[in-house]
């Protein structure tokens, strides 16, 4: 499934997603989504992201599918907050 968004990139990060884009001769989209997962498999551990995958509840929340626990955005910006630190 493909969600359509509009998201603002600082500069730097913008020409390397589209230098990235461009080397692998894939879609600016396709690139970013690819870097992130990228990211994410570094940052948990690819045993870890493919023991679940993330979904929308019916009414909108983002979910473990297999625990169906919430995730709220207090728990992504505490989890980007770690990196920080």
């Amino acid at each position: 499934m493909r969600t359509r968004a509009n998201i603002n990139l600082d500069n730097d990060a913008y020409n390397f997603a589209f230098a990235y884009a461009s080397a692998k001769g894939i879609a600016l989209g396709a690139a970013v989504s690819e870097l992130i997962r990228q990211r994410a498999e570094q940052k948990v551990g690819a045993s870890a992201t493919a023991s679940y995958t993330l979904k929308a509840s019916p009414r909108g929340f983002l979910v473990k599918a297999k625990t169906g626990k919430v995730i709220t955005p207090e728990m992504v910006k505490e989890a980007s907050e770690d990196d920080l630190v």
